[in-house]
């Protein structure tokens, strides 16, 4: 399911209905009077289409990525090339490598043969020595061909010396050659995986774009409910209800619902669009009969996939929200929210945000808060096909139809954006970084 196609279709509309995050946390509006007219949308917030890329700028980044990624490739395999090259005979260190080799070899050799001529010459001046008529002049000749041979040997000592040292060199470029070639092909292809990765982010964004061509609509046939206390404690769980029902005429091929929590900022905080809301989220854990163990919902996994949902039936899904255990005394609320997909391409999105809001407690003073709970919850009552008429909501839930304006809740006069991101937490932790990353767009 193109969960994203429903996303930016809901993004959109939080974007450009503010008020939604308002009506849904009547406590949160200041108790001073107002003394302007109605808060308009900013220009900018009131075009959600205006902060989107048009077709021709995605376009052109897949084809910037594109070309990237091309030369990274490139890049590797040239990369390769040289490592395969540096192994080839006739390259140039190869060929310095073995001339060098080759020339130790025949130092070496010369070295040996002399060093045989020297110990033959000093035998031959021993037998001179040992020889009791040997003359003076025979003494003499064997003593210098002794000193010419030493000479000789010195000299093919030194040679050695000098041929195994350039061998070694020559050796030793032709390793550091092959370590700086790995080298480079490594980084090679690390560029190639990043820029694969921004290639695939590209080709993803615009065929999102392209898949939009036709937005989901919102439909009001697909009802969600949620329900729960209206005190919750910090640092201690508390768990909620949602109810999904498709009241349409016909089978919904995939439904996810979306949920989220959030501290309401106190009376009189100061708020723009600066203000990152996601510091205030409340995290989120989800089970139902078909999942039972506890599943966060985050940026990853933002959904609750409900799944096919036939004519009349309903799901329900238990929803457990935990404040931290440092938050101080205010006010919260949890948003629900639900959209599907056909397998035909029709999509929808339920016609308004569902809330509960609470009073947050803090955790008493010297006590510890109690440890979150680890079993595994009592599974939620079974998806019914007749609409599970005889459900009864645990608490009280506000279902204020968002026609208010920023000015009824004596708000400040200039948070439009902001208000806006803190309503798309109702859309799930993806909506919430689609809609972050819309409001990074529009200040760039």
């Amino acid at each position: 399911m193109k969960i994203r196609r429903i996303l930016a279709t809901a993004v959109a509309a939080a974007v450009t209905t503010p008020v939604v995050f308002l009506s849904a946390a009547p406590a949160f509006a200041d108790t001073k009077p107002t003394s302007g007219p109605s808060q308009k949308p900013a220009t900018h917030a009131g075009d959600a289409e205006g902060d989107m890329p048009s077709l021709e700028d995605l376009k052109a980044a897949v084809a910037a990525a594109q070309k990237a990624y091309d030369e990274a490739v490139a890049d590797v395999a040239k990369a390769r090339a040289d490592i395969d090259a540096l192994d080839k005979a006739d390259h140039p260190l190869q060929v310095a490598a073995a001339d060098a080799k080759k020339a130790a070899d025949e130092a070496a050799a010369k070295k040996t043969a002399a060093d045989e001529a020297l110990a033959k010459a000093k035998q031959d001046e021993q037998a001179v020595k040992d020889k009791p008529d040997a003359t003076d002049e025979e003494k003499a000749a064997a003593a210098a061909a002794v000193t010419a041979a030493q000479t000789a040997a010195d000299e093919a000592a030194t040679a050695k010396a000098t041929a195994d040292t350039k061998a070694k060199e020559a050796s030793k470029a032709l390793e550091d050659a092959n370590v700086q070639a790995f080298r480079v092909l490594a980084l090679a292809q690390k560029v190639e995986k990043a820029a694969k990765e921004k290639l695939d982010d590209a080709k993803e964004e615009l065929a999102s774009y392209e898949d939009m061509g036709d937005e989901c609509e919102e439909d009001s046939s697909l009802k969600v409910t949620v329900s729960g206390p209206k005190k919750v404690t910090a640092g201690e769980p508390a768990v909620f209800s949602m109810h999904v029902t498709n009241t349409s005429d016909h089978k919904l091929d995939l439904v996810n619902a979306f949920a989220n929590a959030i501290r309401l900022p106190a009376p009189g905080d100061e708020i723009d669009e600066d203000t990152d809301f996601s510091e205030l989220a409340i995290p989120v854990e989800w089970s139902s009969a078909d999942v039972l163990e506890w599943t966060p919902i985050t940026e990853k996994s933002e959904s609750i996939e409900v799944g096919e949902l036939d004519k009349g039936a309903s799901y329900d899904v238990k929803l457990r929200l935990t404040v931290d255990a440092k938050a101080t005394a205010g006010k919260g609320a949890l948003f629900g929210y639900g959209g599907y997909e056909n397998n035909d391409g029709s999509c929808g999105f339920a016609s308004d945000f569902k809330d509960v809001n609470f009073d947050i407690l803090a955790a008493g003073k010297g006590d510890k808060p109690k440890p979150t709970e680890t079993t595994t919850p009592t599974p939620a009552p079974t998806a019914t096909t007749g609409g599970n008429t005889n459900t009864t909501q645990q608490g009280g839930s506000s279902n204020t139809p968002v026609n208010g304006t920023l000015a009824a809740t004596g708000a400040n006069d200039t948070l439009p954006l902001g208000y806006a991101a803190a309503g798309a937490v109702a859309l799930g932790a993806g909506a919430l970084v689609v809609a972050r990353r819309r409001k990074a767009d529009a200040q760039a």
